[in-house]
């Protein structure tokens, strides 16, 4: 494994001597706009290895992405190396339906310090929910970047973590979506604890994950990248393009549906990815189609 290799995967060409705030942001953004949070894997007939040669195998050489196991465990490496104060943390994911937080840890996350402040870096959340830039780690505090308002609350040592969503301009020509949120709906997405966790802490999530029926990875295959004015996602056979903040507190979504050939032609010219194996794209019946509801 080499660095310059993954700088040259994520199109990262600035001095990274100093192990500072602006150095992480930049790479953190080259990453979440190169590789895609991704669980195609499990769809095409490929095991999911939680190992940091196999991870940077798939994601660096083969230009694949990964689910947040993956990619932040990458970026947790690439940081590791280049001097940052850095640990991984353990998420439980807000489950809409449940309207709870998962009994169980299913997320990892990652808390780098610098100058005595401590910021989360997660580059493994997807979607129109991805933060754009490292997020400094004080309760109650309104932290406005691009995609939205992102938040932290602690309680008692748990800290929670939420995005206020704005509103969606869905065109005519493009497929309503089934829940347009109102603005300023709060949108829960994990909670975490600051205790430091090993990779081989997650390494039955990461089995479990894989062979669970019972959880919404396994339900749809799900592709998204970060764009430099929003995200692209394809779920099953349903492709959402994001631009936020088209007007005034309003982020507009195009919505189309797409044939088995056609998801290849958008997994490759969207996404820069070209499957070894045959992909079955899935989106289970009865769960939200696209990008707005689900991810």
């Amino acid at each position: 494994m080499n660095i310059q290799e993954y700088f040259a995967r994520i199109s990262y060409n600035e001095s990274h001597k100093d192990a500072d705030l602006q150095t992480l942001t930049v790479i953190f953004q080259h990453h979440i706009r190169a590789i895609p949070f991704e669980n195609l894997s499990m769809h095409c007939g490929e095991t999911v290895e939680l190992d940091l040669q196999a991870i940077y195998n798939k994601i660096v050489r083969k230009k694949r992405g990964g689910w947040c196991l993956e990619t932040n465990y990458l970026l947790f490496w690439a940081l590791e190396e280049l001097g940052f104060d850095v640990c991984i943390l353990g998420g439980n994911s807000y489950e809409p339906a449940e309207r709870a937080y998962t009994a169980e840890i299913n997320h990892i996350l990652l808390k780098v310090v610098i100058k005595g402040n401590s910021y989360i870096v997660d580059a493994g959340f997807g979607g129109a929910y991805q933060s754009w830039q490292p997020l400094i780690l004080i309760s109650g505090k309104d932290q406005p970047q691009t995609p939205g308002i992102f938040r932290f609350t602690e309680d008692n040592g748990t800290w929670y973590f939420e995005k206020v969503k704005r509103k969606h301009y869905i065109p005519e020509q493009s497929e309503p979506a089934t829940g347009t949120p109102e603005p300023g709906n709060i949108r829960k997405m994990y909670t975490f604890t600051l205790q430091p966790r090993d990779i081989n802490d997650f390494q039955e999530l990461n089995t479990n994950l894989q062979v669970s029926l019972d959880n919404i990875l396994r339900k749809k295959s799900i592709c998204s990248l970060q764009t430099p004015e929003g995200v692209y996602a394809l779920v099953g056979w349903t492709f959402t393009e994001v631009k936020y903040n088209y007007m005034e507190d309003m982020d507009l979504v195009q919505i189309t549906t797409h044939t088995d050939e056609e998801v290849d032609k958008i997994l490759k010219d969207k996404f820069s990815i070209v499957l070894e194996n045959k992909l079955a794209p899935v989106n289970v019946r009865g769960l939200p189609p696209n990008l707005v509801d689900t991810i």
